[in-house]
């Protein structure tokens, strides 16, 4: 029996990967979670009301590509957050999670050959693994470019060579970062899209912590495009109810770009993809429409981070960021870091190497631990002391 090549060099999913490394191994204390971006913060006390009220829809297929009520409440928190007006039923559509979307959406829109080349997809190191899959997928070949210190946390993609730029049919940016919760400034967006311009490719802009921040609020990408008169058609942007409210298992976000772009993804959505519920899409449309909660769970974010400024306090590199809810610590190595720490005190993190690829015998995570502050706060303080101690004492 064969099987397909084009993932057989997919490494070990980060999870997995992760029971490996420690699950043979006691833990060496009272066990603290602190690995999943799980946010364990209330959800809106709305949902369930809003769902038993609309349970007998899960009688009906749904609205494929979203409801207009739901359209037109996600509309109505673009142009409010961002300040950009977009056609609910032509540039919106609703994502059964936005895994899905920037899966998708690559598949749709990125063709199969750029200047008679084989396509490249640009892509973060280290990065939401979803884009090397969606990359091999749609038969682009994966570039992984460094996001670290020296760049900032993002990645340079202005310094590549104008062959690899030339290829490019996809970006992928993740702002704030996901591990390093780094916010993109807007020169830096409107560069990229200028960029895109020059170079004739698209930028998926994955903004799934642009709620979660202390400070500013991030520059979205289209609201960056917008102000220096760009087409939106180059900007494709997937948000989520999961880390914003508190419903990571309601599995619902969107995508947003031009309606060219848009009527693409719909397109595949028709024969290939996974509407949401329609009582799910009820209870998604009153999500995006309140702030109070959000409000409130940005607040204990906030305290978490500040918190963590403290416990780690004089610590070279070891501070909270910006914006996001991971910690990414320096250590001298991520798997023997996150190893001493499970046998020890029973701190479950997971090493920073397994949310990035090896690019010619470097691992830009390779030095670092992933941290998520997720748990109440009071457990994350304990969670974070006993860290601390353990190795940087």
């Amino acid at each position: 029996m064969t099987f397909p090549e084009r993932f057989s060099n997919l490494p070990e999913y980060a999870f997995p990967r992760l029971r490996t490394l420690l699950d043979a191994h006691a833990p060496g204390g009272e066990v603290v979670h602190m690995t999943i971006g799980e946010p364990r913060h209330a959800m809106p006390d709305f949902v369930a009301d809003v769902m038993a009220a609309n349970v007998d829809l899960f009688a009906k297929y749904p609205a494929n590509h979203g409801t207009p009520e739901l359209l037109g409440a996600i509309a109505d928190w673009v142009q409010k957050r961002f300040n950009v007006s977009l056609d609910a039923s032509t540039q919106i559509m609703t994502l059964n999670g936005t895994r899905e979307g920037l899966m998708n959406a690559c598949i749709a829109l990125s063709p199969e050959q750029k200047n008679g080349k084989k396509p490249v997809v640009l892509i973060p190191n280290p990065f939401y693994q979803v884009y090397a899959v969606a990359a091999v997928t749609s038969g682009a070949e994966p570039i992984y470019v460094p996001a670290t210190k020296e760049t900032g946390f993002l990645p340079d993609y202005a310094g590549l060579p104008t062959e690899v730029l030339d290829r490019t049919t996809i970006v992928y940016l993740c702002s704030p970062s996901n591990p390093q919760g780094v916010a993109a400034p807007r020169d830096y967006l409107q560069t990229l899209i200028a960029l895109a311009e020059k170079h004739d490719f698209k930028i998926f802009a994955d903004e799934c912590y642009s709620e979660i921040f202390r400070g500013e609020a991030p520059v979205g990408s289209l609201e960056a495009a917008k102000d220096i008169g760009a087409d939106p058609e180059r900007v494709v942007i997937f948000h989520s109810l999961s880390k914003r409210s508190n419903l990571p298992g309601l599995r619902s976000g969107f995508v947003a770009s031009g309606p060219k772009n848009i009527e693409q993804i719909k397109q595949l959505r028709a024969y290939a993809g996974a509407p949401l519920p329609m009582p799910i899409q009820a209870v998604s449309a009153r999500a995006w429409a309140d702030e109070a909660h959000v409000e409130a769970s940005r607040a204990l974010y906030v305290d978490k981070l500040n918190m963590a400024d403290e416990v780690f306090s004089g610590i070279d590199g070891a501070h909270a960021p910006d914006a996001g809810f991971f910690l990414w610590l320096p250590v001298e190595d991520g798997e023997e870091a996150a190893l001493k720490l499970w046998t020890e005190t029973g701190v479950r993190v997971v090493p920073g190497a397994y949310w990035s690829r090896d690019v010619q015998g470097q691992n830009p995570g390779k030095n670092y631990i992933r941290v998520a502050l997720v748990a109440p706060i009071e457990e994350t303080q304990r969670g974070l002391i006993t860290l601390r101690d353990c190795l940087y004492d």
